[in-house]
């Protein structure tokens, strides 16, 4: 059945009270707490319907009611609106980040960053070279037959390599060879490049073709070879923060998952641009964290996503704050690569 918009209310009303109380919620409570405009008998009434449709439960003997998994998707989709952050959480994240001295300490940072203001476990994807752009190739010579080649990718993301030389090369022909490739991989995102290094070798002089051969096998090493994807990970104690209706059982079976970084990269590094995941309880697919709730999405610069970024928490979490604030990190995060 649908339902209507005052027991909508008394399903929002009963969301908010239990994450902020961690107390099972009973008609009284609720009257006295929310401007319902009915009585406690219809508020009982309404809460009867929602427990019959299964969005509200009653975990023991207790008058109170909790939310179920389909209580709080009902939340996400219809009810709850995404918290706005105030100036002084913008700033704090802000400054926070903008001290970050590399890739890695952008990743370190916001990972610890994430776990503080939402008070969940935070989890951040490094970002994948495999979904990256080239920003830039140097070649730097270190002998007349060594150089070492620098891929800069859009993320910011560095990869060195160092190429052994048929022969002696002149310093006017490793800037020709520098020209050359710039001008063919800038822009082209890495999966795209292979043939395009191959037609580097055939476009080129028959002078130059050696060395190009030679620094086309690494340049293919560097833009193709899949490196390991990483995942750092933040605030695993806030899982025991919570209540005794939290978590059904151990916590061990969750950290040993959390412990994966395989299934990590499955919740939190397959996200779509522009978009916001939640996954509630009994609709992720790794049965270990199916007491859990995700948030996640994907960050980046401009319009690129090179990884995921989000928490895991229980159930019972505040939806709206946690979705804000995975956004608003995400978009600092992005911003930051872009100007890297």
């Amino acid at each position: 059945m649908a339902l209507d918009e005052r027991k909508l209310e008394v399903l929002r009303a009963i969301v908010e009270d239990y994450v902020a109380t961690q107390e099972p919620v009973g008609s009284k409570a609720l009257v006295e707490r929310h401007n319902l405009r009915v009585s406690p008998a219809t508020v009982r009434n309404d809460m009867a319907v929602l427990e019959e449709e299964g969005y509200i439960r009653q975990p023991h003997t207790s008058a109170g009611r909790v939310p179920t998994d389909a209580g709080y998707r009902l939340f996400v989709d219809k009810l709850s609106r995404v918290k706005p952050l105030s100036q002084a959480e913008r700033r704090a994240i802000e400054r926070f980040l903008i001290g970050a001295v590399d890739l890695d300490d952008v990743v370190h940072r916001t990972v610890r960053l994430l776990a503080q203001l939402t008070r969940q476990v935070a989890v951040v994807q490094y970002p994948s070279l495999s979904r990256a752009s080239v920003r830039h190739f140097e070649l730097v010579p270190i002998s007349t037959t060594r150089l070492m080649v620098v891929m800069i990718a859009e993320t910011g993301r560095v990869e060195q390599r160092l190429v052994d030389l048929p022969g002696p090369i002149l310093a006017d022909d490793v800037t020709e060879l520098r020209r050359m490739i710039n001008e063919k991989l800038v822009g082209k995102r890495l999966v795209d490049s292979p043939p395009l290094v191959q037609r580097l070798v055939e476009e080129c002089s028959s002078s130059l073709r050696p060395p190009m051969t030679a620094l086309s096998t690494v340049l293919l090493e560097t833009l193709v070879e899949r490196t390991e994807e990483r995942i750092a990970l933040a605030g695993t104690a806030n899982l025991a923060r919570g209540g005794l209706l939290d978590f059904q059982g151990s916590l061990r079976p969750i950290l040993e998952a959390l412990e994966e970084e395989v299934i990590l990269l499955k919740l939190f590094g397959e996200v779509e641009p522009s978009m916001t995941r939640v996954r509630i309880g009994d609709e992720n697919e790794i049965e270990d964290l199916r007491g859990t709730s995700i948030v996640a999405t994907g960050y980046g610069p401009g319009a690129m996503v090179v990884g995921g970024m989000g928490v895991l928490g229980p159930t019972r979490m505040d939806y709206p704050g946690n979705i804000a604030t995975v956004r608003a990190v995400a978009r600092y995060v992005g911003d930051l690569l872009a100007q890297s």
